[in-house]
């Protein structure tokens, strides 16, 4: 393995050598080339083979940054930076004990994933799946009073389930729209501006107040599975679920069976179980409003992500700790 006193290439050429384990957007390629000497991911051979002498990595959720792999890592990696605000696919503990950084993306993407969470909760409200699929099929026969009647977003209590920066960025959106919003942490949040929004202690109490409940909480033991029968049942009859979190806090076979009997009314997901091989009743269901995890998926979000990690790892260079350094 490379030594960090090795004569690597970055002191043959200034430049930091950096590995990066998918292919980019053009103009996120460009910027990563401007200020690195990249390597890019030839789909062949573990991760830890891949990255060779660099000194750091751009990875993503779906790569497996666990303790056995990063034992593996070459010697010469001094930050793992992962594309995302979620940092569950990598081992933190074990990267730390050899001395590598964890960097991630806070707040860079959080407007355009609360974009998001907005276009899923009109996309529920306005009945989009069965709206799209009407037109598209070509059995729209014309204008009817009755057809395809939605709700209006006025009035209605939202509910998120994880105030954090995401969270206090849909709250001020659906705010604007006329709802009512309320949120349930373990603790009252300290994200920018939750003081505007009221805090629900009680679990059960805060699902039972609500017309829309959206999930913005990270997976951790306490959350993964927490919308399940028994919560789904507190919710009132006909309420709708968001969930732009992770996939595994809901257990599909609850939440199936509650579209199915139209406890809820629908239901807007970006994310899932096993995603990409999502549970298929879900796409057989015309109250679902699916999204392949396009949360962060605007060329403004992409390229601040890029930026941030970036500046991250000039930081480690000048011997500084990162702002968004994890561990």
């Amino acid at each position: 393995m490379p030594k960090h006193d090795d004569l690597t290439k970055q002191s043959r050429t200034g430049r930091r050598q950096l590995y990066c384990s998918f292919q980019p957007s053009e103009s996120v390629r460009q910027l990563l080339e401007q200020r690195c000497e990249v390597r890019f991911a030839s789909g062949k051979g573990p991760i830890a083979h891949q990255i060779g002498d660099a000194e750091a990595a751009i990875v993503v959720v779906t790569d497996d940054l666990s303790a056995p792999v990063i034992i593996d890592l070459p010697a010469s990696l001094r930050a793992i930076a992962t594309y995302s605000v979620g940092y569950e696919h990598i081992d933190v503990a074990a990267a730390t004990a050899r001395g590598i950084a964890v960097l991630t993306t806070p707040d860079v993407l959080s407007p355009a994933v609360a974009e998001n969470a907005l276009f899923l909760l009109l996309g529920v409200a306005r009945r989009a799946t069965e709206s799209i699929e009407l037109v598209r099929s070509g059995r729209w026969s014309g204008w009817t009073p009755t057809q395809l009647i939605g709700f209006e977003l006025r009035g209605k209590t939202l509910g998120i389930l994880g105030m954090g920066r995401i969270g206090g960025e849909v709250a001020r959106r659906a705010s604007a729209l006329g709802m009512t919003v309320c949120y349930h942490n373990r603790h009252p949040s300290t994200a920018p501006n939750a003081r505007a929004y009221r805090f629900e202690p009680d679990l059960y109490e805060f699902l039972g107040s609500l017309d829309v409940l959206l999930l913005a909480a990270p997976s951790t033991d306490e959350t993964r599975g927490i919308i399940n029968s028994d919560t789904l049942a507190q919710l009132k009859p006909g309420a709708s679920l968001i969930n732009i979190g992770r996939g595994d806090l809901v257990v599909d076979d609850a939440v199936i069976s509650a579209l199915q009997s139209r406890h809820l009314r629908g239901a807007g997901l970006d994310v899932f179980n096993n995603e990409p091989a999502l549970d298929p009743r879900y796409l057989e269901l015309p109250n679902v409003f699916a999204l392949p995890h396009i949360g962060s998926s605007t060329i403004e979000a992409r390229t601040s992500m890029a930026e941030i990690l970036l500046d991250g790892l000039d930081a480690i260079d000048r011997g500084e700790r990162p702002a968004n350094q994890i561990g």
